[in-house]
Order: C-alpha cells, then sequence, then structure tokens
C-alpha cells in the first residue's frame, strides 16, 4: 500500500495466499496485513497455517466481511485487530502502530543498532537479519542478554553445549570470530583467560 510505504514501512505485496505463506518462510515480517477472500490459499486458512507452526506475528484483517461468525473465527485462530473495508487509513496506522509498540516491547532485545528477536529467533543489525547458524545465533544472543558484563567460557559452554560435549577454546573462538565479522569486531571484546564482553 503506497501509504504504507510514504510512512517509512518496507511492504511486500503477494497477490495470493500461496505467495505470502512463501514469503514468511523467506523473511521475518514485523507485522502480517491479511484479507479473507484471495486466492488458492484464503486470508484465515493461511493465519491458521501460521499459528500452527508457532508464528506470532501480528496480523490485522483488511477485510469487507461483515459476518460476526467470520469476524469471531478471525480472532480465536489469532488475528489481534481488524479494520473493515472501507477504511480510514489514519486509522490503520494507528492500529499499525499500537502492535507494532506492543510486539517489539515484548520480544526484542536491542543494543543500539543490534537487536535479538526472541519471537523469530534471529538477530538484527540495522534492521536487517543476519544470517547466523543456530549456535551463532545462542552466542549472541547470550551477548546481548548479557550486555556489557563479561560473559565467561562456562557461560557459553553451558548454554550451547551439552555437558557430555567436549569444546576447545579454538572452537570457542572461531565462533566469537564468526560473530565480529558480522558485528565489527570493536563490539566483542577479549577479557583475557576469562571470557568475552560486549560493548553496549
Amino acid at each position: 500500500m503506497d501509504v504504507l510505504e510514504e510512512e517509512g514501512f518496507e511492504v511486500v505485496h503477494c497477490r495470493n495466499g500461496q505467495v505470502a505463506l512463501d514469503a514468511t518462510f523467506k523473511n521475518h515480517f514485523d507485522l502480517y496485513l491479511l484479507d479473507i477472500n484471495v486466492p488458492l490459499i484464503n486470508g484465515l486458512s493461511l493465519l491458521k497455517e501460521l499459528r500452527r507452526a508457532n508464528d506470532t506475528t501480528p496480523t490485522i484483517y483488511l477485510t469487507s466481511h461483515q459476518e460476526i461468525e467470520t469476524l469471531s473465527h478471525a480472532f480465536e485462530i489469532g488475528a489481534d485487530d481488524y479494520l473493515k473495508k472501507p477504511f480510514n487509513t489514519d486509522e490503520l496506522l494507528v492500529r499499525i502502530q499500537a502492535l507494532l509498540r506492543r510486539s517489539k516491547g515484548t520480544n526484542r532485545l536491542c543494543i543500539g543498532d543490534l537487536c535479538l528477536d526472541e519471537l523469530h529467533k534471529c538477530i538484527l543489525l540495522g534492521g536487517k537479519e543476519i544470517p547466523f547458524s543456530l549456535k551463532e545465533y545462542q552466542l549472541m544472543a547470550l551477548f546481548i542478554r548479557n550486555a556489557g558484563e563479561i560473559v565467561t567460557k562456562e557461560m557459553i559452554m553451558d548454554n550451547l553445549w551439552n555437558p557430555s560435549e567436549m569444546i576447545s577454546d579454538g572452537a570457542i573462538r572461531v565462533y566469537i570470530n564468526r560473530l565480529k565479522q558480522e558485528i565489527g569486531s570493536e563490539l566483542i571484546v577479549n577479557i583475557r583467560g576469562v571470557g568475552y564482553r560486549l560493548v553496549p
């Protein structure tokens, strides 16, 4: 929608429900705006599938449906809000901002431009996802949760590996170097003989 792009939102438009479902596997979205009557996979089935996959992304329906049964079903399967067509674009923007504030406040922890998104299990830098492996994500999440504090090697081992696994200091350094490549080497400081610290 043009009005959203004018307000600075990055919008991905999907021509049918199947394209929308595929897009959710390739990207992490902050909000879904769904219609009900769309081709291939209707909006209700789409949201039901997303919620079944533990995708809790805030969702607003923009719909011409008037039946209370349809709208009630939309909330039952996980919708957060709805607007009946035709709707006022200013009202839509107010509702979007409210949902985003609530969502980000509970699911994101940010240190400057670096954010831990616990809803989508990813790390973002300047709003863009960093392509981390699971272990890299877990390590970066540990640093963000303990920003400014020393993260010891023992903490890293306890959080990333099972007690039975033998992990060398060299293996940890490999992961640390990978993080530094992505976020900047100056942000993770080596505390000799103890561990590391993320500079807030």
